[in-house]
């Protein structure tokens, strides 16, 4: 068995879609990033990338590439999806975090854990998902950003999960 864990960040800004775990979050802000900037996809593979020990998604996927510019967070994580299974790996577990003091989170929760368990070929028990807020403090708590913490364990594609 092997564990990742990831982390990424992007400050809230005007004139941008909030996507989180591949959904769509009505806000009057979205994040700023070269690709879509779903900070919660974004902590997952470089969870996913730590644990085997490939770097992380800014070597896998640079922002000065244009090929990403706009590119969806779940097409990326879809790749390395695909480099995992080619490691001969298969996601155990997934549990993460979303740092936001807004919007409320929790109502989306649902589909972001089907979202991804489908991008990931896993099942849904397999993902958790969760949010909480800084309680007004940090980056986070001033509205600036959002944050995603996540840790994976992976298993060989050989053993029962």
């Amino acid at each position: 068995m092997r564990v990742g864990i990831g982390y990424d960040v992007h400050a809230l800004v005007e004139d941008r879609p909030l996507i989180l775990g591949g959904i769509e979050i009505p806000y009057e802000r979205g994040l700023l990033g070269h690709s879509d900037a779903d900070v919660l996809t974004h902590a997952i593979m470089d969870a996913l990338l730590g644990a085997l020990a490939l770097g992380d998604i800014g070597k896998h996927f640079p922002d000065t590439d244009e090929r990403f510019r706009g590119i969806s967070s779940l097409a990326l994580l879809e790749e390395v999806r695909r480099l995992l299974n080619e490691k001969g790996y298969q996601l155990g577990n997934l549990d993460c975090i979303l740092v936001a003091q807004r919007p409320k989170l929790a109502g989306f929760i649902p589909a972001m854990q089907e979202k991804l368990a489908a991008t990931l070929k896993v099942k849904l028990d397999q993902i958790s998902v969760k949010a909480t807020t800084t309680e007004h403090l940090g980056f986070e708590g001033r509205e600036e950003g959002i944050s995603a913490q996540a840790i994976v364990s992976l298993v060989k594609i050989e053993e029962e999960q």
